[in-house]
């Protein structure tokens, strides 16, 4: 089966079973097609996220997606447990798939580097006219043309100096939120409506850790 990295596979041995739910009679002529069917689909599904060189967490990851009771259709369920293993040609596969994604990395960064440090140039009205004179000497005139097709071309420091603005200004409304929320009450329903969100959006870390802090007893205030 098809791993992260195009061609590098998988070799999967799967051991599954089925039963029929209570009261019920399967709707598919043949389940036990349906239940191998079932079980080589999520397999599948799972390992196309894992690289052959980690083969215990793909294994892993599949049985505890399969180990467990599901139901592909009604009246029927389905379990499974895998054991995979790969070749030598395929460990090689995966590695130079990663080693030319390092190289890719390496290169985009680099590329981002020169890109920032030549904004950084253009973006100055000093640094820019000499690094003009250096590129083309004998082009002095056109000097300002470019000047205006640039425009009001940012430093990279100045987009950094807004984004950190924005953090400051999300702290700040934070702030300002938590200390207006007195009561409990409102404290919990604050807390309450935060959670719900946060699990809306898939956050599971930021869910934990909001639920945490609702658990936490409120703050009581002393009495003047």
């Amino acid at each position: 089966m098809a791993s992260t990295h195009t061609g590098a596979l998988f070799s999967v041995r799967i051991t599954g079973a089925w039963r029929r739910t209570p009261a019920s009679t399967p709707a598919h002529h043949e389940p036990a097609a349906m239940a191998r069917n079932h079980l080589r689909q999520q397999t599948a599904a799972i390992l196309r996220k894992h690289c052959v060189l980690n083969l215990p967490a793909a294994e892993d990851a599949t049985n505890t997606a399969i180990g467990t009771w599901s139901c592909p259709m009604e009246g029927l369920e389905v379990t499974g447990t895998v054991h995979l293993d790969t070749t030598a040609h395929d460990c090689a596969l995966a590695q130079e798939h990663i080693r030319r994604r390092q190289a890719q990395d390496l290169a985009h960064e680099a590329e981002l580097r020169r890109l920032t440090h030549l904004q950084t140039l253009l973006a100055d009205r000093d640094l820019r006219r000499m690094w003009w004179i250096a590129q083309f000497p004998d082009r002095f005139s056109e000097c300002d043309a470019l000047k205006e097709a640039l425009q009001d071309l940012p430093s990279p420091h100045d987009a950094e100096a807004e984004e950190d603005d924005i953090r400051r200004d999300i702290r700040r409304f934070t702030d300002q939120l938590l200390s207006d929320l007195h009561a409990p009450q409102q404290r919990d329903l604050f807390l309450t409506a935060l959670i719900q969100t946060l699990r809306a959006l898939g956050h599971d870390e930021l869910t934990a850790a909001a639920a945490a802090f609702q658990s936490q007893p409120a703050p009581r205030s002393e009495p003047t």
